[in-house]
């Protein structure tokens, strides 16, 4: 693991109040991923529970449409979140807004021809989507603006 890929998982780590040492979040998203069938059967679930324009946006070479917590639990299902945060050891109150925030640019960056062209995305495009996404969102994450 290179330096921003430690510290883009620290900063991570310490929102999710240092419980990163269960699951690293590249094998989350990736369980997550697998689960649903990968991004075109999460695209399925999105919308199913009435969310995928919201998906199809972060798919697109457009702006990405915002989800809140309760919309991103409803499209997930709740099977889905207790899933991953009983990976993590955490409490879906912590995963939910990290994953509102993270999420869309995670399928954006998987997606950047505007649609799926790779439907399960290796282990290491995960991590190097997610440390992209976290690098860049570090000033955030640390409280800084």
């Amino acid at each position: 693991m290179g330096l921003l890929d430690s510290l883009a998982k620290n900063a991570l780590g310490g929102m999710l109040g240092g419980s990163l040492s269960k699951q690293d979040p590249a094998s989350m998203l990736a369980e997550l991923l697998g689960n649903a069938g990968g991004l075109e059967g999460l695209m399925g679930r999105f919308q199913q529970a009435g969310f995928g324009a919201h998906f199809e946006s972060w798919v697109s070479t457009s702006e990405n449409q915002t989800m809140d917590q309760d919309q991103l639990r409803s499209a997930l299902g709740d099977e889905a979140i207790e899933r991953l945060t009983g990976k993590m050891g955490g409490r879906a109150e912590t995963l939910l807004p990290l994953l509102a925030q993270f999420l869309p640019q995670v399928i954006d960056k998987l997606t950047p021809s505007g649609k799926i062209d790779n439907n399960t995305p290796s282990g290491s495009q995960l991590q190097s989507v997610l440390t992209s996404v976290i690098t860049s969102n570090l000033g955030s994450l640390l409280g800084k603006r």
